[in-house]
């Protein structure tokens, strides 16, 4: 295909940004993205992607796609007065109708002559032959049959004279729009035998067609109903009617096309960019994102619309299916070697197939989203970038207790991964208190206001600081309330002073509202990423307030559509509809092993912590689910962990006690004073353990 260019005395970094699309095609690619070449001559706008192997074949489905579209929309338009086959038979009558003319009538009014005449002559013949009539009025009506006798000849003679005169020229006309027929269907089969003959006779039945177009009414055949969910092209009238009939702009308005519709490279889609009336925001627009998929006759997840650099500019997308429904993009963290934060990171791919890149120094980011909306998928992007680049530490925590984040303990400076308020509470009190000052002491020993790519160059001290935090709200749930101030008094510190020197805050969360993340943490947290909504009011919290009245509303995304959000990457920029890059777990395994060889070889692995006996209770505990343990059941798990508390007597099944003393002695040595109390069973009996609500009291 080939898309005419539309000259401008002026650059146009927006139309600049649609053609660099068109070059790039589906492939997002940096590394196999084709070198720009100067499409703004007279040359037509033809994709350098589309001239490669996979743009012929992807040119060649959207060929196979439209025929058939275009097939069943001719079949759908013969079943009306403005089928071929209606506009052949008009055609057909209306030729006939020309060729027999006008002068029927004049033969019509002579053969009416004539029977006048006729019937005249008749009624004086009559009175002529009664016998009584006098002399003088036998010789009147004698006079009257003469007269009679010559009208009737004369009408005669008129009559004739019209007949010939009448098949004159119908016959003058019968050659007339016989001979381009007799002439086409003897050169045909004349020179091309019988396939010469059926063009020649599809050509006739062609002008018929055309002779026939017009109904007998007067109308003709229009696509002013056209839908591009039925198989028609977008077209500036398509685009005019569809705004107008959504009451975006009124009924005698017209926008203004800044680029002509086309369809992008790969046939996924139509696109055009125009200008608003006078007075219409594109805020109207935006919101008017449902009305606008029932005028263009597809689904509201198939309409896109971008806001440009004025008010008055709006760039109209309309994907001939449902976008990102298939399989994820595999992100390019498979084939990469290290990663520079520094740099921006590819973390999703638009709509248009545009890679969608993020700048991680200095910002902070919320991923919010329903259960299953591919939230954890999302935030996986950051992380696994991170771990590729070695001047990252990781601090994490997951408030769920579940095991998203335990393939990063290797390289985990803290990590919790149990939900419990206490490790969060060190993870967040050794950031404040111990990485956040030695950062600032970098900076101030270099005489700078913040950290740089310069100064890392420099000074091996400038890290970047991870801290992600896995559903908060379950956190504050099982934290005291002296707890959550404190909790939510570091998290506010840290993510407020952070920012400039290289602390990246990230928070997830199903229900981003002031209980999971606090208002004031939330609204100073930058790149957004808003997964499927259950209300408008959910996506709002996450995108800001309006977002979803202005067209970016999270509730529309399908369940189909896996690790789809909206992605806003700053605090003022327009939320653009992306799928995120998904990895599997092996391949996530695939890349922390990398990961893991380049901390390694650059000697900044975390130091292994030091697992104490006050740890090893907890665990124990944890470990039965119950919120407290049997001396049995701590026994058992101990002796899984340390040879030293295997069983003495295996006889009679139970413990001896040099296991208990040798417990006691372990406590005893780490200064920890606890004692032993009755607790229940997994049977529902009573026996002598330990609770965990004790063990929070202790350090």
């Amino acid at each position: 295909m080939s898309i005419e260019t539309t000259p401008s005395s002026s650059p146009d970094p927006e139309w600049e940004r649609i053609v660099n699309g068109y070059i790039a095609g589906p492939d997002p690619t940096p590394a196999t993205r084709p070198a720009p070449v100067d499409l703004m001559g007279d040359t037509p706008l033809t994709p350098a992607w589309s001239k490669t192997g996979a743009g012929w074949k992807a040119r060649a489905v959207v060929g196979r796609v439209n025929t058939v579209r275009g097939f069943r929309k001719w079949l759908r338009r013969q079943t009306g007065e403005h089928g071929h086959t209606a506009q052949i038979a008009r055609g057909m009558l209306r030729v006939i109708v020309w060729v027999q003319g006008t002068e029927g009538a004049e033969v019509a009014k002579a053969k009416h002559d004539v029977r006048i005449a006729h019937r005249d002559y008749k009624s004086a013949k009559w009175a002529h032959g009664r016998r009584l009539t006098p002399g003088k009025e036998k010789d009147k009506r004698r006079g009257d049959l003469d007269s009679a006798s010559r009208a009737s000849e004369t009408a005669m003679n008129k009559y004739r004279a019209a007949q010939k005169h009448a098949r004159t020229r119908r016959a003058l006309r019968s050659a007339v729009a016989l001979t381009p027929v007799l002439a086409a269907e003897g050169a045909g089969l004349y020179f091309l035998s019988a396939p010469g003959g059926i063009a020649a006779a599809g050509a006739t039945l062609t002008a018929l067609a055309l002779i026939g177009r017009r109904t007998t009414a007067g109308e003709l055949y229009t696509d002013r109903d056209a839908k591009i969910g039925d198989g028609d092209r977008m077209t500036d009238e398509m685009v005019n009617r569809v705004y107008r009939s959504a009451k975006v702009i009124g009924p005698d308005d017209v926008v203004k096309l800044l680029s002509p519709c086309t369809l992008t490279a790969d046939g996924s889609a139509w696109e055009v960019r125009f200008e608003l009336p006078d007075g219409i925001p594109a805020a109207k627009a935006l919101g008017a994102t449902a009305q606008l998929a029932n005028g263009f006759g597809v689904s509201v997840q198939q309409v896109s619309q971008t806001k440009g650099e004025r008010e008055d500019w709006l760039t109209l997308r309309v994907t001939l299916k449902i976008p990102f429904t298939g399989k994820a993009t595999k992100g390019p963290l498979l084939t990469a070697e290290r990663v520079n934060l520094w740099a921006p990171v590819a973390m999703a791919v638009s709509e248009r197939g545009d890679v969608m890149d993020v700048e991680w120094f200095e910002k902070t980011a919320l991923f919010g989203g329903e259960p299953g909306s591919g939230k954890s998928a999302a935030a996986n992007n950051p992380l696994l970038a991170a771990s590729l680049d070695v001047t990252a530490d990781f601090y994490l925590a997951d408030g769920k207790g579940g095991f998203d984040l335990s393939p990063f303990e290797p390289i985990a400076q803290m990590i919790d991964t149990d939900g419990d308020p206490d490790q969060l509470l060190a993870i967040l009190r050794h950031v404040w208190e111990v990485v956040l000052p030695g950062l600032k002491q970098t900076v101030k020993d270099h005489s700078v206001r913040k950290f740089s790519e310069a100064l890392a160059a420099k000074d091996e001290r400038v890290r970047f600081t991870i801290l992600y935090i896995d559903e908060w709200a379950s956190y504050m749930a099982a934290a005291s309330p002296e707890q959550q101030k404190e909790l939510e008094r570091l998290l506010r510190l840290i993510t407020q002073q952070g920012r400039a020197y290289a602390v990246i805050v990230i928070a997830a969360t199903q229900k981003p509202d002031s209980n999971a993340v606090p208002t004031g943490i939330r609204d100073i947290l930058s790149t957004r990423w808003a997964g499927r909504c259950m209300t408008p009011e959910a996506s709002d919290t996450i995108l800001g307030k309006g977002r979803a009245s202005a067209g970016y509303n999270a509730q529309r995304i399908l369940k189909s559509q896996r690790g789809v959000g909206y992605l806003q990457t700053g605090e003022t920029s327009e939320p653009v509809l992306t799928q995120s890059y998904f990895y599997t777990d092996d391949e996530v395994e695939v890349i922390l092993r990398r990961a893991y060889e380049l901390r390694a070889a650059a000697g900044v692995l975390p130091a292994a912590p030091e697992v104490t006996i006050l740890d090893l209770l907890r665990k124990a505990i944890v470990s039965t689910g119950r919120g407290e343990a049997t001396r049995a059941e701590v026994f058992a798990y101990l002796a899984g962990v340390d040879g030293r508390y295997v069983r003495d007597d295996e006889s009679d099944g139970r413990y001896g006690a040099r296991v208990g003393k040798l417990l006691k002695d372990s406590l005893d040595a780490a200064g920890i004073a606890v004692d032993a109390v009755k607790v229940s069973t997994a049977d529902g009996r009573e026996s002598r353990g330990f609770r965990m609500e004790d063990l929070q009291q202790l350090s």
